[in-house]
């Protein structure tokens, strides 16, 4: 079917209202805003759906989320009457439509005979990872864009494990897709007849209290709290989201005194109108929490995003002034810190397992190995981080302590199979109380680690190719790159190229090998100066990130070596 076939049928549907209709009526002049809303459906991927916000084939709408829900439905009812039984938990963000949506999902499920439990209001992102796990559901959803603007919402869908779906569950719902007529196949109940009759359950304060009580399990030295508690202060913002609530109260539980919060941010708000985006990965971000630390005299910022499974921390560095620490730099110091604590205080289990992701700081593995943990490696995202803890757990090769990824995700404990900024929180918060106690910064803490393990720098570049040509640039850029494997990067000769599409290793002599991890598009060059350099597609968004893993004898020559590769990386768009 054309993207005009797609629009006139859409236009069409009775199962559309007036203002919808009026809103395609709109841009019936508009060719190219026709095919950018109808040329294909949003892919269903193993990060489930995410897109802009408006009426279309390609877009976020009810008419989207329900022809989802009935694929999603469908494979969970081949299962069996069991699956049915367990039913699924429903989570949604602070975005616009974000509730409306989660609402449709839950009806549709009910229309389909699968019983639905229901966050009565907007909840953190790894609360319906917990919630799967903790009433044995078969399978979760959970209705958030993450960071992405404002116009964004996505459908993220969970397993019984409470992981994210995996490859094979998540082919099997996109097949379904293809095959289920759009408006005619989706199974409905009403909102209110499903209450009555039981097949939704709201979920409330009961669940965050469990959820709750898992969390402060995490604390490894509440003492190092209580010691500077008087003094210690902190500024905290949700920019707008989930984790306005439970962060809060895990850092009250946790022993601290004093957490400003920042009252703006404090605000829910699917605008999100005091950032241009609310992600923190983002400095300018944080800009209302500076002022706020500065004026109350703080040392420790943090800040959580929308949908509370990514943190990221600004600290006071020597002059005065607020530094935003990458992804790579708070994962290592936490591990640095979770090993001395749980140390200290005799809790590190037999076995101490770290975990990372591919494009993750090579950092991460020598702070475990040099203080005798097992380091792996997993592909990006968080469901195979939970699935290379689960084979390590249940076959008693060893028990996990921390598991994290560049991008600010950090998972700890077995309640959650996710990142979770909730829990993060909280061990971020005791780890700089207990700097504190030792008269540091986390800065200072920083610094000591790079002069206890060696100097490493990293950097992400994105390389963004929007439009309709931009998944063929996407695919043309890694073909290219399979076809013609550059012998050398910026001047260095390449020592080995990886392909973990098929888990081939090529050595610079032409002697082949193979490795434990395939099956993903992601193509990695180690040169000869001990840089790596992995290039990948976004699973989300239309960029394809090249990641600089440096290290050297000195901060500078770390850098430096980032800087003389990125400049190889921006080439790669031309």
């Amino acid at each position: 079917m054309s993207y005009r076939d797609s629009y006139e049928k859409w236009l069409a549907s009775p199962a559309l209202s007036q203002a919808e209709k009026d809103e395609l009526r709109a841009i019936s002049g508009d060719e190219k805003e026709i095919e950018s809303r109808f040329f294909g459906p949003l892919e269903f991927g193993t990060a489930g759906l995410r897109g802009t916000m408006c009426v279309g084939l390609h877009q976020m709408n009810i008419h989207v989320i329900r022809h989802a829900t009935q694929a999603f439905a469908e494979v969970i009812l081949a299962e069996g009457p069991e699956a049915a039984r367990r039913g699924v938990a429903i989570c949604y963000d602070c975005r616009n439509h974000s509730d409306e949506f989660a609402r449709e999902t839950a009806c549709v499920m009910a229309g389909n005979g699968i019983s639905v439990r229901l966050f009565d209001a907007l909840r953190p992102t790894p609360e319906v990872s917990f919630a799967v796990r903790e009433y044995g559901c078969i399978a979760g959803v959970n209705v958030t864009a993450s960071h992405n603007p404002k116009e964004y919402n996505g459908y993220k869908v969970y397993w019984q494990d409470g992981a994210q779906l995996p490859p094979h569950h998540a082919s099997a719902i996109a097949q379904k897709m293809e095959e289920l007529d759009l408006f005619t196949s989706v199974k409905r109940m009403d909102y209110d007849e499903a209450v009555s009759k039981g097949m939704i359950t709201l979920m409330g304060k009961e669940t965050d209290e469990k959820f709750l009580a898992n969390v402060m399990e995490q604390v490894n030295d509440k003492a190092a709290v209580e010691q500077v508690a008087d003094t210690f202060k902190m500024v905290y913002t949700p920019f707008h989201g989930t984790g306005y609530k439970l962060i809060p109260e895990a850092l009250r539980r946790l022993g601290m005194k004093h957490v400003i919060c920042v009252p703006e941010q404090m605000v829910i708000d699917g605008n999100f109108p005091t950032v241009a985006s609310p992600n923190p990965e983002n400095p300018e971000g944080f800009y209302l929490a500076v002022e706020l630390a500065k004026k109350e005299g703080a040392d420790f910022i943090l800040g959580s995003d929308p949908d509370a499974d990514r943190v990221g921390i600004m600290v006071r560095t020597g002059d005065g002034e607020f530094k935003v620490l990458s992804g790579n730099q708070t994962g290592v110091l936490l591990l640095d810190y979770l090993i001395g604590a749980k140390k200290r205080t005799g809790k590190l289990p037999e076995k101490p397992v770290a975990l990372k992701t591919i494009v993750t700081t090579e950092m991460a593995r020598k702070v475990a190995e040099d203080n005798g943990l097992t380091c792996y490696d997993t592909f990006t995202g968080f469901k195979f981080l939970a699935e290379k803890k689960d084979k390590l757990e249940g076959s008693g090769q060893g028990n996990v302590i921390f598991s994290y990824e560049e991008s600010y995700g950090y998972m700890l404990g077995s309640y959650v199979r996710d990142k979770d900024a909730v829990t993060a929180a909280l061990a971020l918060t005791e780890m700089a109380a207990w700097y504190a106690g030792q008269g540091m910064t986390l800065y200072d803490a920083l610094l000591a680690c790079y002069e206890k393990y060696g100097y490493y720098s990293e950097k992400t570049l994105n390389l963004v190719m929007p439009g309709l040509d931009g998944l063929k640039k996407m695919a043309a850029l890694m073909s290219g790159l399979r076809q013609n494997p550059p012998r050398e990067i910026a001047g260095v000769p390449v020592a080995q190229w990886k392909d973990y599409q098929d888990g081939s290793i090529v050595e610079a002599d032409g002697s082949r090998g193979a490795m434990e991890l395939s099956g993903s598009n992601v193509l990695r060059y180690e040169v000869s100066d001990g840089t790596s350099l992995i290039v990948r597609p976004s699973g989300t968004e239309p960029k394809v990130k090249v990641y600089i893993l440096a290290n050297g004898q000195s901060r500078q020559e770390a850098e430096e070596k980032v800087s003389k590769y990125a400049a190889w990386a921006e080439s790669l768009k031309n």
